[in-house]
C-alpha cells in the first residue's frame, strides 16, 4: 500500500437524471484519487473547501470513500465550485462550470498549507494535473512546482496529468510553459493526444511522447481514447473490448487512477496499462465522473 497526495480541485457536479438534475461531486484529480483508494492504496486528497454546507457533505463523502481528508484545507469566505455535464447521443460530455472563486483557488494561501508540504515530502507518490496549475494564482503555481521539485529529491515520485481545458488560461502559451515546466519535475507523464494537439499542434503520440521525455519526464504513457495509449517504449495498447460509451466524463481520470495503482504495487507499464484500460471501461458504461461502486467494478482483479 503506498502513501499517496493528490492535488486539485473537486467541485459540486450536477448530472442528468430521470426527472431533472442530480447532485454528486467529480474533479480530475479527485476521481483519480478515489480510483486509487478503491484499489487499496493510503490516499490522502489536497485542495481547498469552505464551511458551507456542501464543503461539510463533501468531507464526509470523501471520508466513506476511503480518502485522508486531514488535509484539506478551510476557507471561510469561499464554497465549492460547481459544473454540469451534458452528454452527447455518443457518451461524449461538455461541461459548464461556475468555479472563479472556488475555495480550491486558494489552498495555497490558507492556514494548513505547511502541513501539506510536510506530508508531501513523506509520501510515495504525488499526483496532480495541468487543471490544478491553471486554477492557481502564479505564486501559487510556483509553490506547487517547487514541492514537485523537492519531493523528487526526497525520493518521492511525482506524477503529472496534462489535463488542457482552454477556458482555464489566458493564452495556449501560459499553458504551454506551465505544462512544460511540470513536466520537467515529472517521474509519470499522463498526456492526452487530444489536449496535446488542442494546446501547440503536437500531431502524434509518438511526437507527445518525445517532447515529454526531452523535457525529463521518462515515463510518459499517452491516452488515446478508444484506441487505447502509447507506453514509454513505444508499444501500444489497446482496450480490452470496443464500448459504446454511456458517459465520457471521468475516462482518462479512472485509466490514471487504475495505472498509478498497478504502478505503485510494483506492476509493469503494460500491466498497469492494462488495468487502467480496465477501471476506465467501467466507469464511462455508467453516468457520472466517479460512478459508485458496483459487483462488476474491476478493482479487486
Amino acid at each position: 500500500m503506498a502513501r499517496i497526495l493528490c492535488i486539485g480541485e473537486a467541485m459540486l457536479e450536477l448530472s442528468r437524471a430521470e426527472r431533472g438534475w442530480q447532485l454528486g461531486y467529480g474533479g480530475d484529480t479527485l476521481n483519480t484519487a478515489i480510483h486509487l483508494a478503491r484499489f487499496g492504496h493510503d490516499v490522502a486528497y489536497v485542495t481547498g473547501l469552505g464551511t458551507d454546507p456542501f464543503s461539510t457533505d463533501l468531507r464526509a463523502q470523501w471520508t466513506a470513500e476511503g480518502l485522508d481528508t486531514s488535509l484539506i484545507l478551510t476557507d471561510p469566505a469561499r464554497n465549492p465550485g460547481l459544473y454540469a455535464i451534458s452528454v452527447d447521443p455518443a457518451g461524449e460530455r461538455s461541461f459548464t462550470y461556475w468555479r472563479n472563486d472556488s475555495a480550491a483557488r486558494q489552498m495555497f494561501a490558507l492556514p494548513g498549507i505547511e502541513r501539506v508540504s510536510d506530508a508531501a515530502l513523506d509520501a510515495d507518490l504525488l499526483v496532480y494535473s495541468l487543471i490544478t496549475l491553471a486554477i492557481l494564482p502564479p505564486e501559487a503555481r510556483a509553490a506547487l512546482l517547487d514541492l514537485c521539485r523537492r519531493a523528487r529529491q526526497n525520493g518521492v515520485k511525482v506524477a503529472f496529468d496534462g489535463n488542457y481545458r482552454p477556458r482555464l488560461w489566458q493564452s495556449p502559451r501560459e499553458a504551454q510553459a506551465a505544462r512544460d515546466a511540470a513536466i520537467g519535475c515529472a517521474d509519470i507523464g499522463l498526456p492526452t493526444l487530444e489536449d496535446e494537439t488542442l494546446l501547440d499542434g503536437t500531431p502524434s503520440a509518438d511526437a507527445v511522447a518525445a517532447h515529454w521525455q526531452l523535457l525529463g519526464c521518462t515515463e510518459a504513457v499517452v491516452k488515446l481514447g478508444a484506441q487505447g495509449c502509447r507506453l514509454p517504449d513505444g508499444c501500444l495498447v489497446p482496450p480490452p473490448e470496443a464500448l459504446q460509451p454511456v458517459d465520457t466524463s471521468g475516462a482518462g481520470d479512472a485509466f490514471n487512477g487504475g495505472y498509478l495503482a498497478a504502478r505503485m504495487s510494483g506492476e509493469t507499464p503494460e500491466a498497469a496499462a492494462r488495468a487502467g484500460h480496465k477501471i476506465a471501461g467501467w466507469a464511462v458504461m455508467r453516468t457520472g465522473a466517479i460512478p459508485a461502486q458496483d459487483d462488476t467494478a474491476p478493482y479487486a482483479q
